[in-house]
């Protein structure tokens, strides 16, 4: 499932990439095709605005999964509670690690977004 995800969400971007590039190529006139691409400027900048914030969130994460696994090894309450603590962290550790390999893919596209249209601002 997680390279699925992973697939998902390589192609929306992918299919987002080809969507400005053909609308950008399709419009003649350039003070049309400035505008559009400045809107999808806005749209990317605070598209990546939001993917760079969320590596914050997961450093976050990251911290708490260290605190988690130093708490569970102070508090030795059996193995059983153990075994399922070291398995609930885990758990979080990979879906953090999927969050952070999606922002990447998102970044990615987005910085291609973003030099494809100060490509066409700046090509007459």
């Amino acid at each position: 499932m997680k390279f699925l995800g992973y697939l998902y969400r390589f192609l929306s971007n992918f299919v987002f990439l080809a969507l400005v590039y053909y609308s950008l190529n399709l419009i003649e006139k350039y003070p049309q095709r400035v505008m559009l691409a400045v809107m999808i400027l806005i749209y990317a900048g605070m598209h990546s605005a939001s993917a760079l914030r969320s590596f914050y969130f997961f450093q976050r994460i990251e911290r708490l999964e260290g605190e988690a696994r130093r708490l569970a090894a102070i508090a030795a309450e059996g193995p059983n509670a153990t075994a399922s603590r070291k398995q609930i962290v885990g758990d979080v550790a990979d879906l953090r690690h999927a969050g952070e390999m999606k922002a990447y893919i998102d970044l990615l596209f987005l910085a291609l977004v973003i030099l494809l249209c100060i490509a066409k601002i700046v090509t007459n």
